[in-house]
């Protein structure tokens, strides 16, 4: 395990885990009584010879294991490295890694200190409250190819990129603050199909009229939601368009774009964490992964918002 000054120095560099003391300090504070619960029931859960408590202790107290789960996500550091790096057996951190990053993903977005937003329907009901503009966009992550011969190989190719990948929607606000990522789903669903499997219609036509900024891989949707959401203008000539209005829908596009390019920077802010860029692991842990992410990053934010430290 590493010593009190080695891990001092992992929590006063932001390079090391991408969050400030003071996040690190409230994710402690959240998440260790969540874990140590978790623990207990796993052991009194099973008929046992001796009490709990009994035995050898943990090498890898809980603030290290949360530490190896960020440097994780923030560098995608191998879990072999990791072993060595905190002395312990490559198997202590891929179990830590695996229970701890379930309950960050668990957080949901912080979008001001003591408030949290973890459904999507929490999202509309908070951006109609504030009568805010919220933003939409689909993120691909690279994964590994599905083995030969498995049945729904395919699925993961994305039509986009020819790549097998994942695709999570993101929803961010007018100055790009993260507020929702969804659960990914293979790279061939498209965009607009993934929003109307997460009920985005439903609770935007039966909802607060607020405006969801998207682009064109969402058109359709402003009419099933009472044009709650705004795409790009479409063109109405094909063919031998006058120029004039080359020039309008040209304006009307640039327009467009100006307005929603927030969600293309929180995207950016999302890829600076390696675990996002490809993942080689296990393609059933990318949903905890991505959400665990946008959660972190938004605490980030909401701080940096709040204490004018530094992004």
């Amino acid at each position: 395990m590493v010593g009190a000054g080695a891990r001092e120095l992992i929590v006063a560099e932001y390079r090391i885990t991408g969050l400030s003391p003071n996040v690190i300090a409230e994710l402690i504070a959240e998440v260790g009584p969540l874990w140590h619960e978790q623990h207990h029931t796993r052991l009194t859960a099973r008929q046992r010879r001796r009490a709990v408590g009994a035995g050898a202790k943990h090498k890898l107290v809980f603030v290290d294991r949360l530490l190896a789960t960020l440097v994780n996500l923030r560098h995608g550091t191998t879990h072999d490295v990791l072993a060595c790096w905190f002395g312990v057996d490559r198997s202590t951190i891929t179990r830590a890694i695996g229970e701890v990053r379930p309950l960050l993903a668990q957080r949901g977005c912080t979008v001001a200190p003591g408030l949290r937003l973890c459904t999507l329907a929490e999202v509309i009901e908070h951006l109609g409250a504030d009568s805010g503009t919220g933003i939409i966009d689909g993120t691909e992550i690279r994964v590994r190819r599905p083995a030969a011969g498995r049945k729904d190989r395919d699925k993961f190719v994305s039509g986009k990129t020819k790549q097998n990948a994942v695709k999570s929607m993101v929803l961010t606000d007018a100055k790009g603050r993260m507020l929702f990522c969804s659960p990914v789903q293979p790279g061939s669903c498209a965009d607009i199909t993934q929003a109307r499997q997460l009920g985005l219609v439903k609770l935007l036509a039966d909802g607060p009229f607020i405006e969801i900024l998207a682009d064109a891989g969402y058109q359709g949707m402003g009419t099933q939601t009472g044009g709650r959401v705004v795409t790009p203008p479409h063109r109405k000539f094909r063919k031998n368009a006058p120029a004039w209005y080359e020039e309008r829908h040209e304006l009307q596009r640039k327009a467009h774009s100006s307005r929603r390019i927030p969600v293309e920077h929180g995207i950016a802010h999302l890829k600076n964490w390696r675990a996002l860029t490809r993942h080689l692991g296990r393609r059933e842990h990318m949903s905890d992964i991505v959400q665990a992410v946008a959660g972190l990053l938004s605490h980030q934010q909401t701080a940096t918002r709040f204490s004018g430290s530094r992004v």
